[in-house]
């Protein structure tokens, strides 16, 4: 599932539990806009995995928080505690292995 995240107490509710991948991206941006296909993709295939897009410009406090400095950054989270972090692009299979 992709969801699009307005504010950061939703972002906080929605990356409390489970699995969450968060994409933290701009609409102006050239490499969010490759990545944005494949996270769609992984998201329909993706089992137990929530797929969070944050738009840095809209959410910016959120993006300030975990200190985004380039996008796309997609950070994992496992039950509200940051697991890994990773700027830039990636492939379906780098990113079937990143959420690993």
């Amino acid at each position: 599932m992709l969801k699009h995240i307005e504010n950061k107490e939703e972002f906080i509710n929605s990356i409390s539990s489970g699995t969450v991948l968060v994409d933290f991206y701009a609409d102006w941006c050239g490499p969010c806009k490759m990545l944005a296909p494949i996270l769609e993709q992984f998201a329909k295939e993706a089992e137990n995995v929530e797929v969070l897009k944050v738009n840095v410009d809209q959410v910016s406090d959120v993006a300030k928080d975990y200190g985004i400095m380039s996008i796309p950054t997609l950070i994992l989270f496992k039950n509200g505690e940051e697991k890994d972090k990773q700027v830039g692009v990636m492939n379906i299979n780098q990113l079937k292995a990143f959420v690993k």
